[in-house]
């Protein structure tokens, strides 16, 4: 079990870990060896996460999420499959987190009688100045 909060884990038969080949350090080890790691988890067939996580995930991680909402993560920033593994686990777990949290509700408000003043005020002191610049050939 992954643990996402206290209240949230994800079993680890949700994600699915495939290696590949990466580019960048590593020598000739990189050739020969699949190090880099591409995490891959179904978000919308999820038992461990609740339908409004899983929609503020797929909007969070758009850009990282397939047609059928698979969220993949490739990690190829160390040598080894191990590190990578791990990394690609905790940024997951980062974007989860993420999701996790309710947005603040936005209250509807109305502008104050004293802002309605000072903005219409403005508009008229705009609208005067624009109307001593005007050039008026008869003068």
């Amino acid at each position: 079990m992954i643990e996402i909060s206290s209240t949230v884990k994800i079993d680890e038969s949700e994600i699915q870990y495939v290696f590949i080949r990466a580019s960048g350090p590593g020598g000739q080890n990189v050739n020969k060896v699949a190090t880099a790691v591409q995490l891959r988890f179904a978000i919308r067939s999820s038992l461990s996460l609740d339908a409004d996580v899983k929609e503020r995930l797929l909007r969070l991680a758009s850009s990282r999420v397939t047609e059928d909402g698979i969220l993949i993560i490739e990690a190829k920033r160390y040598r080894t499959q191990e590190q990578n593994r791990f990394d690609a686990t905790q940024r997951s777990i980062t974007w989860i987190q993420k999701a996790l949290e309710k947005p603040k509700e936005r209250r509807a408000t109305r502008p104050s009688l004293t802002s309605k003043a000072a903005r219409v005020g403005d508009k008229k002191k705009h609208g005067e100045i624009k109307r001593i610049c005007r050039y008026v050939p008869e003068e």
